[in-house]
């Protein structure tokens, strides 16, 4: 009988190990003081390091600005893009604030804030432009775009030629030089770039209507975590937080 015990201890531990841990309740990083947040580190202008080393950007004043709701400080824990979700069933932090878009099949898992940032696919062409209008616009015109992305299938499907690059840099660089006529891209990414260089000679002539959305994502069955982080999230805006953030890295609010 001792070591059927043994067994059924031993099956016990290993089911327990496989099971998700369980999540931090209000109660409980109330209680620590501390609102764990999972992010990269390496995304700017979301979350990244500055020239001192110091982690920076958008979403991190951003869940500062929550933690400060909540009544806690904001402990960030930096890990890579391909296991930063599954960060939340092991317990490493209460939630990801990472620009985790928001889907079905995420919610199947996990539970999200309100949206707190809105990005569109936007049509970027050289200021001088005035062929380019709509996306239509794009039949037999080169667009500079990342071959495998939503935004490179976007302007194929609109007739355009693609001319491949490694991303947004070297595709507003195409467009720029004249060997591109445009790109789709990220309106968020487009915001960044004229922010920091506000005299480049590029702009925006169209974006689609329907925006992707991005929010906090915590475990599932924390009503009461998810229920104060969305009244952090409507406190910022109310008291003129979320548009400060958002003008220091976007010139102009990105929650619509």
């Amino acid at each position: 009988m001792k070591w059927l015990n043994l067994l059924l201890v031993a099956g016990a531990l290993q089911l327990s190990a496989l099971a998700p841990a369980s999540a931090a309740s209000l109660k409980e990083i109330e209680s620590s003081g501390v609102f764990r947040i999972g992010t990269e580190g390496t995304y700017a202008p979301f979350t990244y390091h500055d020239d001192t080393g110091k982690l920076v950007g958008f979403d991190v004043e951003i869940g500062e600005a929550v933690a400060s709701k909540l009544g806690v400080k904001a402990q960030f824990l930096e890990g890579r893009w391909d296991g930063l979700i599954a960060g939340l069933d092991a317990n490493r932090y209460d939630a990801v604030i990472n620009q985790v878009g928001i889907t079905e099949e995420r919610k199947k898992k996990y539970d999200f804030s309100d949206p707190y940032i809105a990005s569109k696919a936007a049509l970027i062409v050289r200021g001088d432009n005035n062929d380019i209008k709509d996306f239509a616009d794009l039949k037999g015109k080169k667009a500079a775009q990342s071959l495998t992305s939503n935004f490179g299938k976007l302007a194929a499907s609109n007739g355009a030629e693609l001319v491949g690059t490694d991303g947004f840099d070297q595709s507003i660089q195409l467009v720029l030089n004249g060997r591109a006529d445009a790109t789709v891209n990220d309106s968020l990414s487009f915001l960044d770039f004229k922010k920091k260089k506000p005299d480049a000679d590029v702009k925006i002539v169209a974006t689609e209507a329907n925006a992707d959305y991005s929010g906090i994502i915590i475990q599932k069955n924390e009503p009461e975590l998810l229920a104060a982080i969305n009244e952090a999230l409507k406190a910022i805006k109310a008291d003129g937080t979320y548009q400060k953030i958002s003008d220091k890295y976007f010139g102009q609010d990105v929650s619509k």
